[in-house]
């Protein structure tokens, strides 16, 4: 597991715009974004990826940079990396993106604790 360093999460929590039903929760060791409790975006060592449909990870794809996210071997289905070189206002739209694109599932709804 890449470390996940404070710099990376404050840069990680920066890009994520506050809406309603959005937070920011630790996961792993690192951080993932959710939208009423579905992730759209994490942070992986310095990679942030998002979730997109099939049309965004398409375009996403294109961009030089851009590649799966997560564990070499076991990258996250739905997810690409963003290019490291986008400027923090390209990446966070794409995170915005990802927010407005996972905000249209269905509300996850927690599970009851088993005693």
């Amino acid at each position: 597991m890449p470390k996940h360093s404070d710099e990376a999460k404050a840069r990680f929590r920066s890009l994520v715009t506050p809406a309603p039903g959005v937070e920011v929760k630790p996961m792993f060791g690192s951080l993932g974004a959710f939208v009423n409790g579905n992730m759209f975006a994490g942070l992986f060592g310095r990679d942030v990826g998002v979730k997109l449909d099939d049309a965004g990870l398409e375009e996403l794809r294109a961009l030089p940079g851009s590649g799966p996210f997560g564990p070499e071997g076991r990258p996250m289905g739905g997810y690409l990396s963003l290019p490291a070189d986008l400027d923090d206002s390209l990446q966070a739209a794409w995170v915005d993106r990802a927010r407005d694109h996972v905000a249209t599932f269905p509300p996850k709804v927690k599970k009851p604790k088993t005693s």
